[in-house]
């Protein structure tokens, strides 16, 4: 028996207290993590958010199979709020899309959510001809069947969730959004519990026919920006979400196959909030080194190259920099890259590496790369 099918449905019945320490920590670090942010001034703000942001659109889409070039996703980000990442490449639409509800989500987070803005992020998701086969910016019909989360091949899968019929997706999301309107009024509950709460119920109606995973998280993300009280993100929840994508499916699967007490999945929602929290620090850090490190070099006269490569450096550079990547990626002959790499090792701002010859490369000058994935 699935949540929807108790007769109790959707009367939730968590054991809310029980999180009562658990809140107690998690808002102290989100007050320091804050705390931190504003310390920084509005440039370096604006550069940390914008890292956020992009990974936020990276990893909310690769739960979902969907993989973006970490470029493109900055060179979006960047042209939507305005700051210089060195962008190199145009982002498509799709890009722009997800950019575009995530920031509608959490800038615009002390606005009501509605069907019609549900409806705006859908379209969003999926722009104009890029599946003809979904139905976009309305409620699933279910013309082919039940809506079903299932994994494995043909013949050998496993259906790990049905959703209600198409027929009761109206009254379900009309139920939905009427329970957020009145935690809005009232704040009867902790946001935090909110976000978790509205993910779970959100992914059980299944309201569209794809993108309820990416919705249901810029539903959270609305909310904890809504407890956070700014219009900047400090964390990226889907990224830690993603690191613990596994456990994450397990526990929504546990939860909407249990009964309307949906204490064990808040709890696990609570930890991995807490860990994203956690892991927002290293990526301040990072800005903050990054900051450093131009104002130790800003006597330098560097050209648009050199400064652009940095900036990949610090962000999107993957596997190790040679000339041959230089040339290739700022468009230059591998003399001019051999220049603009010795000048900046003349400066103290690249190494070069240990080992020589065709294999020779370079780095970054004391620093540490935040992930390998960008």
């Amino acid at each position: 028996m699935y949540l929807w099918e108790r007769k109790n449905w959707p009367q939730w019945e968590g054991r809310l207290a029980i999180f009562s320490k658990d809140l107690l920590r998690l808002h102290h670090k989100q007050s320091k993590l804050l705390g931190a942010m504003e310390s920084i001034g509005f440039p370096l703000r604006e550069e940390a958010r914008a890292q956020i942001l992009v990974e936020e659109v990276l990893k909310t889409s690769a739960i979902e199979g969907e993989i973006f070039d970490p470029i493109a996703v900055r060179s979006s980000v960047a042209w939507h709020l305005g700051v210089n990442h060195g962008a190199l490449m145009a982002a498509d639409h799709s890009i722009d899309g997800v950019v575009e509800m995530v920031l509608d989500a959490t800038t615009h987070h002390d606005r009501p959510l509605t069907k019609q803005r549900l409806f705006q992020w859908h379209h969003l998701l999926f722009p104009s001809g890029k599946n003809k086969k979904l139905r976009i910016g309305c409620w699933r019909d279910d013309n082919i069947g039940p809506m079903q989360v299932v994994s494995g091949a043909i013949g050998r899968d496993r259906v790990h969730y049905e959703a209600p019929p198409a027929t009761r997706v109206e009254k379900e999301m009309k139920q939905f959004l009427i329970y957020l309107k009145q935690e809005w009024k009232e704040s009867s509950i902790d946001l935090f519990l909110l976000a978790a709460r509205a993910h779970l119920w959100f992914v059980t109606i299944h309201p569209f026919d794809d993108g309820n995973g990416r919705i249901a998280r810029a539903i959270s993300d609305m909310i904890l920006a809504r407890a956070d009280q700014t219009s900047y993100r400090c964390y990226s929840l889907s990224s830690q979400i993603q690191r613990e994508q596994k456990n994450y499916y397990q526990q929504l699967e546990f939860a909407q196959h249990g009964e309307m007490d949906d204490a064990d999945w808040i709890a696990w929602f609570l930890g991995c909030l807490e860990r994203a929290i956690e892991s927002a620090q290293e990526q301040l850090s990072l800005v903050l080194e990054k900051s450093h490190c131009w104002s130790q070099w800003s006597h330098f006269s560097l050209n648009q190259r050199q400064v652009t490569m940095i900036n990949r450096l610090f962000h999107d550079f993957r596997g190790k920099l040679t000339t041959s990547k230089w040339a290739a990626i700022t468009k230059c002959s591998p003399d001019t890259a051999l220049r603009d790499i010795q000048e900046l090792i003349a400066h103290g701002i690249l190494l070069k590496e240990a080992a020589g010859g065709r294999s020779t490369s370079y780095r970054l000058k004391n620093h540490i790369p935040f992930s390998n994935e960008f």
